[in-house]
């Protein structure tokens, strides 16, 4: 039996708003669900990624103390959104025209990618495997 694709990825936000603006610019087009959940312990915002991946933002209406993101806390690492190695000057330059910081073009040998931060701080990557993978 095949292990099934990954469908949607969810991120626990501070700021509901501020992180629509941010992540509504970042994807180019706005959410395509905005609403409490059935159980009315969250509030999820939904965009719709290309391929059928679905990508939310969550705020909690009991949220957990804390500061923001650090991935060096038992849970989430990064989030990569898979590209060519074409398309990461294009991103690199889009992240540019957003004002969004972000490292350089790194390679390795098990792909490329560029790695920037979201309102939260929570780590995001455009990723590209190797050539010929």
């Amino acid at each position: 039996m095949a292990f099934p694709p990954l469908t949607h990825a969810a991120i626990t936000v501070s700021d509901l708003a501020a992180s629509t603006r941010w992540y509504t610019a970042l994807f180019g087009s706005g959410p395509v669900l905005d609403e409490d959940e059935q159980s009315g312990a969250f509030h999820h915002t939904v965009f719709a990624l290309d391929g059928g991946m679905l990508f939310g933002l969550h705020a909690h209406t009991e949220p957990s103390p804390g500061g923001t993101f650090d991935e060096r806390r038992a849970g989430l690492d990064h989030i990569a959104f898979g590209v060519d190695r074409d398309e990461l000057e294009r991103w690199s330059g889009k992240l540019d025209e957003l004002g969004i910081e972000h490292s350089d073009i790194k390679h390795a040998g098990y792909g490329s990618g560029i790695s920037f931060r979201d309102p939260d701080n929570i780590a995001l990557e455009f990723y590209a495997p190797p050539a010929g993978a």
